[in-house]
């Protein structure tokens, strides 16, 4: 080794003096490496001979960070975050291997799925991976590297939030259902039909009758879901009505799936936002589907009809 490092501990010393210093125990620091307690402690005294300080105030069953172990921590720790930072890097800027897209199940299913095809067509070095959850990624731990999030508020501590699609708020029916008013579908007839709801959403039935100048009942009755894939899904089999959102629904309605009656819309207080690690953004990967992502979003806009 170079001279310049000739002061650089082995890395396995190091990480075990970060997990014993996390844990404040050699035996859970052991198990977490999978290693013996032993081997452990053997490293630990490496160290500190090395350095020719005392790391660890010992007792008989329970470890406590010295002054000077608390100082070196700190420094350990930047380290560590370092190499990890230019690792995910270096690997990132790789154009082969898999890219990894978290979004909700929603999204995944009524927009995503019907467009990533051109994408993979452009790269076929890359294979791209959905996941598709309700709950939001953890970047630190998750293995991804750009989510689409969907939100009123994108501020993300160390995250960077690009505004992708907005949405409007309005009714659909099936075309058989539609046809079955024979042309005479008013709003005020709504008060009467089968409405489906949404449960956990911003904006209800009742914004849309407010807009519509229309005074509706406190309760109203219908068919409630949990999620808004399976209620488009009974919508389509002519169950009734539902409040669709525009990113979700408009291809359905463009391929005649699904009619909007009406042309009051109201604004969706939600947005779909792309997000990813400041510390990221220059990487090459990150960088071809979040362009690829805006021009579809883009050309969607764009393309948006609802003809009858």
């Amino acid at each position: 080794m170079s001279t310049k490092y000739k002061n650089i501990p082995p890395l396995r010393a190091i990480k075990a003096f970060e997990a014993s210093a996390r844990l404040l125990s050699f035996t859970l620091a052991a198990q977490e490496l999978h290693v013996t307690q032993a081997a452990i402690s053997h490293q630990i005294k490496n160290l500190e001979q090395l350095t020719g300080v005392q790391l660890f105030k010992r007792f008989n069953r329970s470890l406590k960070l010295t002054f000077e172990g608390r100082l070196y921590l700190v420094s350990i720790r930047n380290a560590l975050e370092s190499i990890e930072k230019a690792t995910r890097q270096l690997k990132n800027r790789d154009t082969t291997g898999t890219l990894n897209i978290s979004l909700l199940p929603s999204f995944a299913t009524k927009w995503l799925s019907k467009r990533i095809w051109r994408f993979q067509q452009q790269n076929k070095n890359l294979d791209v991976r959905i996941s598709a959850f309700e709950w939001l990624t953890d970047f630190k731990k998750d293995d991804c590297d750009i989510a689409i999030r969907y939100s009123a508020n994108p501020s993300y501590p160390g995250l960077k939030s690009e505004l992708f699609l907005e949405e409007e708020v309005f009714p659909v029916c099936s075309r058989q259902l539609y046809e079955s008013y024979e042309g005479k579908l008013t709003a005020s007839r709504l008060l009467n039909a089968n409405l489906c709801h949404e449960d956990f959403t911003s904006e209800d039935w009742h914004d849309w009758f407010d807009a519509a100048g229309i005074q509706a009942k406190p309760q109203l009755r219908g068919t409630r879901f949990s999620h808004m894939v399976t209620m488009l899904d009974a919508v389509e089999n002519h169950q009734g009505f539902a409040l669709g959102r525009t990113p979700l629904v408009a291809d359905d309605i463009n391929r005649g799936l699904l009619v909007a009656p009406f042309d009051i819309k109201i604004k969706g207080l939600m947005s779909y936002y792309l997000v990813y690690p400041e510390n990221t953004e220059g990487d090459q990967k990150l960088q071809m589907i979040r362009q690829w992502l805006l021009a579809e979003a883009e050309q969607f806009k764009n393309q948006i009809k609802f003809a009858q």
